[in-house]
């Protein structure tokens, strides 16, 4: 089992190591979901998830999808689901290897150190601009303890 600190790490670099990783057969926990960050203009960033929570109710209001999660664990699963090979048996066997969490659990804590992505490190990259998923989580709506 790996476990991975999302704590200043790209979510896209973050969600291709873990579908890597979940297709290799290992079973993922993703801890400080909250922490994990966008890079983009604030504004972007924001527009952007907003219309897709949107989507549903301009296509047709009496549909019941598709969803998109407001709460920072939650939108971090979907990110790794897009990375998977969602459509068929093996992708959604797979899914189900994958734990995410906001903060750290007390299950968590007497383990070792957790992962850190060298090559996702924000202070690594030196992204100028980026939102992180609680703030794009707390404008979107969703109310959750960090």
């Amino acid at each position: 089992m790996k476990i991975i600190d999302a704590t200043d790490t790209i979510m896209g670099r973050l969600a291709s190591f873990a579908a890597k990783e979940l297709l290799n057969g290992e079973k993922v926990v993703i801890i400080n979901a909250e922490k994990c960050i966008i890079s983009g203009s604030k504004n972007v960033v924001f527009e952007k998830y907003a219309h897709r929570r949107e989507r549903r109710s301009i296509i047709n209001p009496l549909r019941f999808g598709p969803k998109y999660p407001r709460r920072p664990d939650g939108i971090l699963r979907r990110a790794v689901r897009g990375m998977l090979p969602w459509k068929k048996a093996n992708g959604k066997a797979v899914f189900k290897n994958l734990r995410v969490y906001i903060g750290r659990p007390v299950e968590f804590k007497q383990e070792g150190k957790a992962l850190l992505l060298p090559e996702a490190n924000l202070k690594k990259l030196k992204v100028p601009r980026y939102v992180t998923l609680e703030d794009l989580s707390r404008h979107l709506g969703a109310s959750f303890e960090a």
